[in-house]
């Protein structure tokens, strides 16, 4: 495996590659900076999402985890830029209940290219399991122009 940092106005985040395909995406710091032309891409489009230039990404990417998991962040990533869903909303296209949507969208892999934050409770704004939480995500959705929907 091999990670590389970049920093965002929504913190420092570690883009992790295994196997020629980026597998995490997390908050924090790395000892290691690691260089390959999949993650000097990465953070190129990640900072270009900062910047307000992009809004989706171009990368290879692999959820591991159970089916459920990968269904429900190939559902998230299919949600475009400045939209938001409900876990409702997910539960019923995947026929599965909307708890269950849930804990995948919390044990989302790959946040920001995986757009969890675009996912909301039945009745408005919910938790967000990235650093800064609920701060977090509403930053995301602002910077998506997507807050008024939710507040």
């Amino acid at each position: 495996m091999f990670e590389k940092m970049v920093h965002t106005q929504f913190g420092s985040l570690i883009v992790i590659e295994k196997d020629a395909t980026i597998v995490g995406v997390r908050w924090g710091r790395s000892a290691r900076d690691d260089t390959t032309p999949l993650l000097t891409d990465a953070v190129r489009q990640i900072a270009e999402y900062d910047a307000g230039t992009r809004e989706a990404f171009e990368l290879p990417l692999r959820v591991e985890g159970s089916r459920l998991q990968r269904d429900v962040c190939d559902a998230i990533y299919a949600i475009p830029f400045g939209d938001t869903c409900t876990y409702g909303d997910i539960a019923k296209a995947l026929n599965v209940p909307a708890q269950s949507v849930g804990q995948a969208c919390g044990g989302n892999p790959i946040p920001i290219i995986i757009p969890c934050h675009r996912v909301m409770g039945a009745k408005g704004l919910t938790g967000f399991s990235g650093a800064g939480g609920v701060e977090t995500k509403v930053a995301l959705l602002r910077h998506e122009k997507a807050a008024g929907l939710l507040i």
